[in-house]
């Protein structure tokens, strides 16, 4: 490192000031017992956790920051450690989606705001992921992405159970019978048996897949359980790797090119993946100017087939897809089939090609090959157009039932999942297996948040008659732990005025899946004649966040993310006020 290098440090405007700038900062960061020698122009990296009790897929990130300091240290680096919100879908209210953009700008603000060269983002929890990735893409540091793993497989009378996908099954043998209320409470602490995020191919486990396959991860990593010792040399490792990005000066801006969300898409079909990640890839996208459109969805993942067994869509868990291979794996079998870019630039340096040239499937019934996949291509997930999704909405094939792709029947309207939830017990409701289930105003600004209600479960009547599937339309999300034959997103939402806030009770609905469509089958006068006498909702927040949320979120089309976020802000060093 040369001194002309140790100078032109960001951090050195803090720690390199002379006079009583320089001196107010090093003193002060001298009573945590630095000696004077780490302000010399090494590289400072931040090291941003989301740990918190109130999110338990993130709990245990203070032990990961740890190893990750070791890395820092070894590398010759300061390590720094700063707290960030964390997003737990599990505990927050409406929903951990109205927070995500707010920790996104957290993350931005604190980065942009302290005197950091790099940084490593510790995140778990679904939300996290996308919120850390997009804060610190608008500043465009070095930076290197470090997911907290997913738990061990949960272990139930002898079966493998996995978080979020059981508990819609235990409820459905809670309400028809086959389980009882202590059974049920049993089988609570087995489904999650250890730290970490979900072990289901859900969103939390999308998304570490997504920052691996986007190249902000090392390779390898989205896998490893969080309470495998591998997860704290993964740590480890990335804490070393950030000290030499900041040198070679490897910055988000350079990975996250508009290939580099391409073979996002495409390994997103491959491992099954949620339909969430639709939403936080178009947000992170809009960070670094990449142009994403719900087509790109559709079009690069048709010549796609799922190759990874794992729940809801399969069989097997998140810590057996790390021991068949893990991700490298998967990518490597879509390098075969020139399915991906393989020459982009990822944290290591490296490239795509070069970080998985001796991956291998271990286990080919947990990672399939391209001549005999779990699921065909364009089998995943599908993007439908029609007069009741103008602006799009989407459909994960492989968690749905084939013989409901194509369907026609009456709307069942509900003005929210709540509406729905108060009589979905009752013996007398007017819905058979036909009906469309129809949810609204649970899009972004809707609820507000776009909360992930969509797959309501079905009417405790028609469960008990031995129905397992009902076609549900709804401008809300679903957890990717979540199954069933379920449209969401559906844009314009219905709080501002998408079609879906015209449908009536009966309106026929015609699914047409490997059509792409969606479509009310109601005379577009008629439709003309309901839009004239239809009124917005009054606005239910008038301060606070959830009003700058309502008033500044876009739709689920374009991300959900904030209009006036767009774009990078940089890294301008910030005016002393010393």
């Amino acid at each position: 490192m040369t001194d002309g290098q140790r100078t032109s440090r960001r951090s050195q405007a803090w720690f390199g000031a002379q006079g009583r700038s320089g001196m107010v900062y090093r003193s002060w960061m001298r009573n945590q017992g630095f000696g004077h020698e780490v302000f010399d122009g090494r590289p400072v990296i931040g090291i941003a956790t989301s740990a918190s009790e109130l999110a338990p897929c993130n709990a245990h990130l203070t032990r990961v920051a740890e190893a990750v300091k070791r890395g820092v240290w070894q590398a010759g680096g300061l390590p720094l450690q700063f707290p960030t919100m964390a997003t737990g879908e599990t505990l927050m209210r409406p929903t951990a989606m109205l927070y995500r953009n707010l920790m996104a700008m957290e993350v931005e603000e604190l980065i942009r705001a302290n005197p950091l060269d790099g940084v490593v983002l510790l995140s778990g929890c679904d939300k996290t992921t996308p919120a850390m990735l997009m804060g610190a893409a608008s500043v465009d540091l070095p930076a290197v992405m470090v997911t907290g793993g997913p738990m061990l497989n949960g272990k139930y009378r002898g079966q493998d159970v996995g978080s979020g996908t059981h508990v819609w099954k235990f409820e459905e043998d809670l309400k028809t019978g086959r389980m009882t209320e202590e059974e049920c409470f049993f089988a609570e602490g087995c489904m999650a048996r250890s730290n970490g995020h979900c072990m289901t191919m859900g969103t939390a486990s999308t998304m570490a897949c997504m920052a691996e396959a986007l190249g902000m991860q090392l390779p390898g990593s989205a896998a490893w359980p969080a309470v495998d010792s591998r997860r704290m040399e993964t740590a480890q490792a990335a804490g070393q790797r950030i000290v030499r990005m900041v040198e070679e000066e490897l910055r988000p801006s350079q990975i996250l090119t508009r290939e580099a969300f391409e073979n996002a898409i495409r390994v997103n079909a491959a491992i099954g993946g949620s339909t969430n990640a639709i939403i936080h890839l178009t947000a992170i996208a809009g960070r670094v100017g990449v142009e994403l459109s719900l087509r790109d969805f559709d079009d690069l993942a048709r010549a796609v087939p799922t190759l990874v067994n794992l729940m809801p869509s399969g069989t097997y868990l998140m810590e057996d897809f790390c021991y068949a291979g893990g991700l490298p794996a998967v990518m490597a079998e879509l390098l075969r089939g020139k399915l991906l870019h393989g020459e982009r630039i990822t944290v290591t340096g490296r490239t795509i090609a070069e970080n998985t040239e001796s991956a291998e499937r271990v286990n080919s019934d947990v990672i399939t090959g391209l001549d005999a996949p779990f699921q065909p291509a364009g089998t995943g997930t599908a993007v439908l157009r029609g007069n009741l999704c103008p602006d799009g909405a989407v459909i994960k094939q492989s968690a749905a039932s084939p013989h409901l792709l194509t369907h026609r029947g009456p709307a069942r309207v509900f003005d929210s999942p709540e509406a729905y939830h108060e009589v979905a017990d009752d013996p007398e409701l007017d819905i058979d297996e036909n009906t469309v289930i129809v949810i609204r105003n649970a899009g972004p600004k809707g609820y507000p948040g776009m909360p992930e209600v969509s797959n309501v479960p079905l009417p405790a009547k028609l469960l008990k008659a031995g129905v397992k599937d009902m076609v549900r339309v709804c401008d809300g999300r679903m957890s990717g732990t979540g199954y069933g034959t379920v449209v969401l997103h559906v844009a314009p939402e219905a709080a501002v005025g998408g079609p879906l806030a015209l449908v009536r009770d009966g309106d026929p609905i015609v699914l047409d899946v490997p059509n792409r469509t969606l479509r009310l089958d109601v005379d577009d006068t008629e439709l003309t004649r309901r839009r004239e006498i239809w009124r917005a909702p009054a606005e239910r927040h008038t301060s606070g966040y959830a009003w700058l949320y309502t008033q500044n979120v876009e739709q689920a089309h374009q991300g959900a993310d904030f209009g006036f976020l767009r774009g990078s802000r940089g890294h301008e060093v910030p005016r002393d006020s010393h």
